[in-house]
């Protein structure tokens, strides 16, 4: 691969651990100062990797069109673009016959499958979903979030067995990760519940496929959705992948040049089959071979370590907030249940616009609000002001880690938070 070309921020990367652009990045602070930039909004949009900048960039002189082309220009982006549909492929660990269909995101990616389900589906989910997976489905039975992940089988299972006397197709949809407190589900128990009753199980893989392997096959996703800006490939592309049946029968999510077979007379149209049909105009072909490379990357590194090194950042973020007067961490589950690189908190007293301003005025970058799942979110919120004995605000601050977050990034954060607090 040839180097990224005038690269406009710095990249770094720890031995062992991929590199990504901006790591090195000074940010201009109120008093004339610079200070490196301390990224900790991953769970929003993760930074690029450095070899998703060095692929693009080598594809780029090539830039041609894909799949209406006879061109070597054509045929190589062709190719690249067919090729990184593999590799996502193998990333995800899916079924032969499932179908990758590149899309702009995860909200896009479940749409379309709200879109190609069959007539009469009833969809099963929880009130503790991100809005794309609570949103898209017309006809949704929504679960409430158990403090006890242990009883989710059970309530799924009689959630399934009211339903199982109606009859007709169920879709189980699930988070892999929250969004908003990094919480893993139990996804393998409940795509084996689901199953059991005739369901299939779709999942948002927004936040857990860039931190933990995630093998479609062995877990028994029917499903599966992710977006590349979370994935260290910020190019706007997405995927759904998964089962044909359902996707090959529907109409096409866009009807258009690419998704047509034949066109005849007015009304007179044959679509393709496969990936094809869902993918009408020009692909995104930057994206989708910029994602690959990202999966590829994560794929080729010692994931075990990079979450080993993720979770030592994670226990002292959590456990340095809760020394902080004030402070009040939001969770779904117990306190030891595992995540991933996210913590999200309140802070008695403060507005979480306030402290996410005055952490920005540091140089550390965090997000605060509800996190595009206000369900969720404002039951917690209510629920860690029982704890606090006093109400903390309509929003939270979200502090999420990834690839190049450090324990300087950490400890400047809990050092910002503790110059409110008076901790």
């Amino acid at each position: 691969m040839t180097a990224v070309p005038d690269v406009a921020v710095p990249v770094s990367g720890k031995a062992g651990r991929p590199a990504v652009l901006g790591g090195d990045l000074p940010v201009p602070l109120a008093d004339g100062r610079t200070v490196t930039y301390a990224n900790l909004d991953y769970a929003a949009t993760a930074p690029c990797l450095a070899v998703v900048a060095e692929t693009v960039s080598e594809l780029l002189p090539w830039y041609a069109s894909v799949h209406r082309g006879a061109g070597a220009a054509s045929r190589r982006c062709t190719r690249e673009y067919e090729q990184a549909r593999e590799t996502i492929a193998d990333f995800l660990d899916v079924r032969a016959e499932d179908h990758i269909i590149f899309t702009r995101n995860t909200t896009d990616a479940l749409n379309l499958l709200a879109r190609a389900l069959p007539a009469g589906t009833t969809v099963i989910g929880w009130d503790g979903e991100h809005h794309a997976n609570l949103l898209p489905w017309a006809s949704a039975v929504r679960l409430p979030v158990p403090s006890d992940p242990d009883h989710i089988a059970g309530q799924l299972g009689a959630a399934l067995a009211d339903h199982d006397r109606a009859g007709g197709p169920v879709l189980v949809a699930v988070t892999g990760a929250s969004n908003v407190t990094g919480e893993i589900w139990p996804i393998g128990e409940i795509a084996e519940v689901a199953h059991a009753y005739g369901a299939r199980v779709a999942v948002d893989a927004a936040q857990l496929a860039p931190h933990r392997p995630v093998s479609m096959t062995r877990l028994g996703i029917d499903y599966l959705a992710l977006s590349g800006h979370k994935a260290y490939a910020p190019f706007g592309s997405g995927v759904l992948a998964g089962r044909p049946d359902w996707l090959d029968a529907a109409e096409p999510y866009l009807a258009g040049g690419g998704a047509t077979a034949y066109v005849g007379e007015p009304g007179e149209v044959r679509w393709h089959p496969g990936a094809a049909r869902h993918e009408a105009g020009t692909p995104n072909l930057i994206g989708a071979v910029a994602l690959a490379a990202a999966c590829a990357q994560l794929a080729a590194s010692d994931r075990n370590t990079l979450e080993a090194d993720e979770q030592a950042l994670v226990r002292r973020l959590r456990t340095g907030l809760a020394e902080l007067p004030g402070v009040q961490e939001l969770r779904m589950f117990g306190p030891d249940h595992d995540r991933v690189g996210i913590v999200t908190f309140a802070v008695a007293g403060r507005e979480a616009s306030e402290v996410s301003a005055h952490l920005g005025a540091q140089g550390i970058g965090v997000r605060d609000g509800q996190f595009c799942a206000h369900p969720l979110a404002r039951r917690l919120l209510a629920e860690a002001g029982e704890r606090a004995g006093q109400p903390l605000g309509e929003n939270a601050i979200r502090a999420s880690i990834g690839i190049g977050s450090t324990a300087e990034h950490v400890e400047r954060l809990l050092t910002g938070v503790a110059d409110l607090t008076g901790g």
